[in-house]
């Protein structure tokens, strides 16, 4: 294999990691949003004063 055509696959593919680390980064920071709205939604539809206290009849 000759040294230009060496140069070119070694490129080819540290430009297919880059694009392969950057569709990683960007699906990592759309889960993380996803996850943060899940979150709040929760937080706004917990009713605290729910599950504090047992009615029992004997």
């Amino acid at each position: 294999m000759d040294v230009g055509k060496l140069s070119t696959v070694m490129s080819t593919a540290s430009l297919g990691q880059a694009v392969s680390l950057s569709v990683l980064k960007m699906a990592k920071d759309i889960s993380m949003t996803q996850s943060q709205e899940l979150i709040k939604a929760m937080q706004q539809s917990a009713q605290p004063h729910l599950g504090q206290s047992v009615d029992v009849k004997v």
